[in-house]
């Protein structure tokens, strides 16, 4: 709850100041017009007590609160927000209620799930006020009593999911958790605006076990994905055989093409199986592969020294 006492205002402490001057400023000209000493106690007296009145009795509640006003312990009503008049010693302002948003992060540590697994939740809470009245007079401190009912909340989602639960469907957790803390704090003039679940922590061995099978589960997949890959290439093979079987010249041109992809590189090696030969007719093409592998060989070209002329100048 928030502090039932406040500091006084600052248009309060301003009056109150004026009017002390004021009185002491009216004690002194009265003195000096000759006036009875009783009369000038008095109107001193007066503004005085005027002060203090306006001192203790002048409240101002900001736009986003309201007080909570008693009078001899009784509820007497709601106050604010701006100035409003009190009568000191017969009312009290019991509580300053704040209406705006509020958030509270809570937590649950080491709380078992519904498959055994202990867990680290952490979350935070959006609520607001509703009911001024009910917040201050039916709980004794509705901001601890709101942290203590979400927190318990949590724990008792977390024991009715399993982690699995907790990882993926966050969103129904949320919702959960919103529809069973919002049941306990509407009694209080409490409601709440949302539930949010910011972390959620393991513990190590568990996540590292559960990298290691996310691992593994990705590992298979490329496995299958790779067999199926397998498999069609070697339908798409048996239906280009078939077709093949019934067009040999289809056949040595797709030889042909072969070799030329593979001696597109100089210096480049054509290994083709002996079957190959008779079956594709690759045994024509050996003297083609032979002129282009003679080809790409390079002639150095032959030096031939010149003959240096050696003869001298006579010496004169």
């Amino acid at each position: 709850m928030a502090p039932t006492t406040k500091k006084f205002p600052n248009v309060t402490l301003f009056l109150f100041i004026v009017l002390i001057l004021a009185a002491i400023g009216a004690g002194a000209y009265l003195i000096a017009a000759g006036a009875s000493q009783v009369l000038t106690g008095l109107v001193m007296l007066i503004i005085l007590l005027v002060a203090f009145y306006i001192l203790f009795a002048l409240k101002v509640a900001n736009q986003w609160e309201k007080g909570v006003v008693l009078r001899f312990g009784n509820y007497q009503g709601l106050r604010g927000p701006g100035m409003f008049w009190i009568v000191p010693v017969v009312d009290s302002v019991a509580a300053w209620v704040d209406h705006r948003v509020m958030v509270t992060p809570f937590n649950a540590e080491k709380t078992l799930t519904r498959d055994t697994v202990p867990v680290d939740v952490d979350a935070v809470l959006f609520w607001m006020v509703w009911d001024a009245q009910k917040a201050a007079l039916e709980v004794e401190n509705y901001r601890a009593a709101i942290t203590w009912a979400a927190q318990t909340a949590l724990r008792e989602v977390i024991g009715q999911t399993s982690l699995a639960d907790i990882l993926v469907g966050r969103g129904k957790m949320d919702a959960d958790l919103q529809r069973i803390i919002d049941e306990r704090t509407t009694p209080w003039g409490v409601t709440v605006q949302s539930v949010e679940i910011r972390d959620v922590v393991i513990p190590r061995d568990l996540e590292n076990a559960m990298s290691q099978q996310a691992q593994a589960e990705r590992e298979r997949q490329a496995r299958v994905i790779l067999g199926e890959s397998e498999q069609q290439i070697a339908i798409s093979f048996a239906q280009a055989a078939e077709f093949y079987v019934g067009n040999p010249t289809a056949l040595h041109l797709r030889a042909m093409n072969m070799l030329f992809e593979g001696l597109k590189e100089r210096g480049a090696m054509v290994i083709v199986p002996s079957s190959a030969l008779d079956s594709m007719n690759l045994g024509a093409l050996s003297g083609v592969v032979a002129l282009a592998q003679q080809s790409t060989r390079t002639v150095e070209p032959a030096v031939v020294a010149q003959p240096v002329s050696s003869a001298a100048e006579p010496v004169s």
